[in-house]
């Protein structure tokens, strides 16, 4: 007996690699506002300001910049995560758990549709 691998069929890995492209271009919208947000390096007119209000101001304005850093770099994460699961279609290994080697479920992927695990190996995790 030929051991046959579980995999999705074409009708499946199309519609999962609609879903990932429509994702990955949003993604990357976001990311664009992220990285002008972070680039643009504007005082917003505090230099008539008491010095105390600039500093605090330039104190909020450091943090902002951080946390968009961080965003965009989960984004950034989130792409690279979306085109291997382009990738793993092109393969033919998509919605393989990584683990198991069992089909992930059609509702997990669904969801969210660069997981690699299937939620009985998430939960061992």
């Amino acid at each position: 007996m030929e051991n046959i691998k579980a995999q999705y069929g074409e009708d499946d890995l199309n519609e999962f690699k609609e879903i990932i492209l429509k994702k990955i271009a949003r993604a990357q919208e976001d990311l664009d506002i992220l990285n002008s947000a972070y680039k643009n390096d504007s005082t917003n007119g505090t230099d008539d300001t008491s010095p105390t209000f600039k500093a605090f101001e330039e104190g909020a304005e450091t943090m902002a910049k951080e946390a968009n850093v961080q965003l965009a770099i989960r984004q950034e994460k989130f792409i690279r995560d979306l085109k291997n699961a382009l990738l793993r279609i092109e393969n033919k290994t998509y919605g393989v758990c990584r683990v198991t080697g069992n089909l992930i479920q059609k509702q997990r992927l669904l969801l969210v549709p660069h997981a690699t695990l299937s939620i009985e190996a998430k939960k061992k995790q």
